[in-house]
């Protein structure tokens, strides 16, 4: 790699940035959809009301990271720019989507100032601008909780320019850069996980790129390096059997090793302590997940590695064909590849044939460029490969929202190459390929914008490439279902059934819809059935750990429902201890089974079901406010106000507790002091 001369990069700069914010500026007018929901709608840890301290104790959807449920996603940076965000405009969406369009211009900008170090200019601007408008980069800029990637790539890029500036080819090290760097790494880190593979990115460009130790040459310097170091040892510097010119080249030679040695043990060791911090955080638990999310995993061999292989394919081809893109690709959405004899066992061959011949040939040849953008392709991937540890997902788009750096840099590249040794006639066909391939991608990103501006837009769309995921149709009934158009939601739920029988969450879908309606016999048929489907506990075996926490439901829901009937309280009672029986944390569990034994006018009972419930969820305010019902249900009006005005701690705006409390101190007026409580709480409450 050639170094490149200084030259005036803010045209181009300002024509990516522009290029960037306007192919996803329609993405301003989309709401919250998919996981967006659950990551800032329903997320406390972005109310003001809650300690910022909670965010490096919970996951990125809210949950304890030592809670099994908890999907293990730490990220506390990012959701503390949520929690920013919710601070300025609560939660209208538009201030969310601006934000990520924001940082995707600033990811741009930074990017492009990547390619210059190993591109000429003109080619560089080709890669970035490429960059700013794959379609593959919707979900991330789009989604809302993509925020997670593109933080992720701002931190990764800015620490691998840090590094490229802390050593020079005389091999010393700027420690103060390096420093600067683990810091970086760290941001990204906290902002996504696959932030930390920046540090192997880092390293490749060390050795292969600066110091050019790949192939022979590696031994070469390995062999010289331990020759003339024992050389040194046995002759002295003032040996006259050793040449001055030999002695120093010899000296400089150590002095270089060793200097990149320091520098690899000092990352290494970095990266370990941040890997072992993530375990702790974690509770040295990988997170539970269930067939129905990445089936593969629950597949034997070879089954689920000749699909792992095929996953590698089919990103590889939304990278280079992004014109089938889906939200959700978990279920049934892509076959497993149970045999040998499956036909895309080859693509699979030829795939991994074409990438590696094309490594060999970089490390051969020394091509910085190829070695380059296949470590930022490959590295970022590895976390979402399966390779180390099962994911929750089949494919997910975002996650190539960093390995797409390394493809674009590739593209342009080759475009470069065919561009420059083509017949000028053929030169321009060359450009005008370019100019078809970026339109195509402004128009398919700006129309797939489009996509995400609803729940029922996105899903539908979901459906319109892919009916082979149950998930899809649950989502698009879900949709329906909070439009309150029940009969056109239980289509949709029925179809999933259709589509995937044993899947325990569309029956309850079913079961739902079907008492939305009214339909009550119908509906406790459908829970029956799904209840049918739960695993069977093994002897020896943690029942908890292989259930999916949301399945659980289906007692609650079908409890609620045969509760209505007074006669068979105890049949809900039942089914609730049950519930309780498979999940000794399941505080909803607790919560509505104290709500049954009031019914049953067991309130000392239901009082210790509360409490237990409060064992393993100090900080719902449900909680609080049930014990409060149950004292007040005991005559202990002091008592039970204690525990509402806790619920209001934790969740000023708890209606339940706000006209509650209220009651109890309207009865308990004895004192003007009093008498102002009731006015706030009922000027709250109202």
């Amino acid at each position: 790699m050639a170094n490149r001369p200084p030259f005036a990069l803010w045209l181009p700069s300002v024509i990516v940035c522009v290029v960037a914010t306007a192919t996803y500026w329609n993405a301003l007018q989309c709401g919250f959809v998919f996981d967006d929901i659950s990551a800032i709608k329903d997320n406390k840890d972005l109310r003001p009301h809650t300690p910022v301290a909670n965010l490096f104790y919970n996951d990125f959807w809210g949950t304890l990271m030592t809670k099994e449920q908890s999907h293990k996603s730490y990220r506390p940076l990012t959701v503390l720019t949520f929690r920013l965000n919710y601070l300025l405009h609560q939660l209208e969406p538009w201030g969310y989507h601006a934000t990520n369009v924001l940082l995707h211009a600033v990811v741009c900008l930074l990017y492009l100032r990547l390619c210059v170090m190993f591109l000429v200019p003109s080619t560089a601007f080709v890669a970035a601008l490429l960059f700013a408008v794959h379609p593959i980069h919707t979900e991330a800029v789009t989604g809302v909780v993509g925020r997670a990637e593109l933080l992720s790539a701002a931190f990764s890029l800015v620490a691998f320019l840090v590094y490229s500036n802390s050593i020079s080819r005389s091999g010393k090290t700027g420690w103060s850069g390096l420093a600067v760097t683990i810091a970086l790494v760290t941001c990204g880190m906290l902002c996504k996980e696959q932030g930390i593979t920046v540090v192997g990115i880092c390293l490749i460009y060390d050795l292969c790129i600066i110091n050019k130790l790949y192939g022979n040459q590696l031994m070469k310097v390995v062999k010289a390096s331990l020759g003339a170091g024992g050389q040194l040892a046995m002759t002295g510097t003032s040996s006259s059997h050793v040449g001055s010119k030999a002695l120093h080249l010899a000296a400089a030679s150590c002095g270089r090793t060793r200097s990149i040695f320091q520098r690899t043990a000092v990352l290494a060791m970095s990266t370990l302590a941040l890997l072992g911090a993530r375990m702790y955080v974690m509770g040295s638990q990988l997170p539970v997940f269930t067939r129905f999310d990445n089936p593969a995993s629950a597949s034997s061999f070879p089954g689920r590695h000749l699909t792992y292989s095929y996953l590698a394919v089919l990103n590889g081809w939304l990278l280079t064909f992004p014109s089938s893109l889906c939200c959700d690709w978990t279920m049934g959405t892509v076959a497993l590849v149970e045999s040998l004899a499956d036909p895309r066992n080859l693509a699979t061959l030829l795939f991994f044939f074409i990438t590696a011949r094309f490594v060999w040939a970089a490390l051969i040849q020394g091509d910085p460029i190829i070695i380059t953008a296949f470590s930022w392709m490959v590295l970022p991937f590895l976390p979402a490969s399966n390779l180390f540890f099962p994911v929750g997902f089949v494919v997910a788009e975002r996650v190539l929202y960093i390995p797409s750096m390394g493809f674009c840099l590739l593209v342009a590249y080759g475009w470069s190459k065919l561009a420059n040794y083509a017949k000028p006639s053929w030169s321009k066909v060359v450009h005008l390929g370019f100019l078809l391939l970026f339109a195509f991608h402004c128009l398919k990103t700006y129309a797939r914008n489009f996509d995400w501006e609803s729940e029922q837009a996105i899903f539908s769309a979901g459906l319109r490439v892919n009916q082979r995921n149950a998930k899809l149709f649950n989502n698009v009934g879900h949709a329906l279902e909070s439009q309150a158009q029940y009969t056109e939601a239980l289509e949709y739920f029925l179809q999933a059934v259709k589509v995937q029988d044993d899947d325990i969450g569309a029956h309850i879908n079913v079961g739902r819809t079907y008492n939305n309606l009214g339909r009550f016999k119908e509906a406790e048929e459908a829970y029956l059935k799904a209840k049918s489907l739960l695993p069977r506990a093994k002897p020896g075996e943690s029942y908890q750990a292989r259930i999916a926490p949301n399945h659980l439901n289906v007692f609650l829901n079908l409890a609620n429902l045969i509760a209505r009937n007074e006669t068979r309280l105890g049949e809900a009672d039942a089914l609730y201890r049950q519930a309780i029986s498979m999940r000794a944390d399941y505080t909803q569990a607790y919560i509505n089974r104290g709500d049954i034994l009031i019914k049953m006018n067991r309130t000392k009972e239901a009082q210790e079901v509360y409490e237990k419930a409060l064992f393993y969820d100090r900080n719902n305010p449900d909680i609080y406010y049930n014990l409060g019902v149950v004292l007040l249900e005991q005559g202990k009006p002091s008592q039970a106000l204690a525990y509402l005005e806790r619920a209001l701690e934790l969740e000023p705006d708890h209606q339940a507790s706000l006209l509650n409390s209220a009651i109890v101190l309207q009865e308990m007026a004895a004192n003007d002091k009093v008498h102002h409580d009731v006015k706030y709480h009922f000027k709250n409450f109202i």
